[in-house]
């Protein structure tokens, strides 16, 4: 699917490898991968402590970018990006994996 721009801009900002954050009052493990040179970007994120799962593949295609959620609703991929917040440097540096 096209996604929305906003939503490519948001997981694009997300930093390289795994960090902490919250989405909808849940804390989650975050892990943002780039394959191809940079055209290629896989998350991946778990809920800390429950069983939410997301996973997606962005891929920047000459025809634009494509969104691909594993096995879970393009709408709750979406929803994920817009809601999730990095936690605050001083909290992540307390809660190194």
């Amino acid at each position: 699917m096209i996604p929305p721009a906003d939503v490519v801009a948001r997981i694009k900002d997300l930093p390289l490898g795994s960090f902490r954050g919250v989405a909808d009052g849940r804390s989650y493990l975050v892990t943002r991968s780039i394959f191809s040179d940079g055209r290629a970007i896989k998350l991946v994120g778990q809920e800390l402590g429950g069983r939410d799962y997301i996973s997606l593949n962005l891929y920047d295609l000459s025809r634009g970018p494509q969104l691909y959620p594993c096995e879970i609703p393009s709408a709750k991929v979406i929803e994920f990006v817009r809601m999730f917040r990095l936690d605050p440097p001083e909290k992540a540096a307390q809660t190194r994996c």
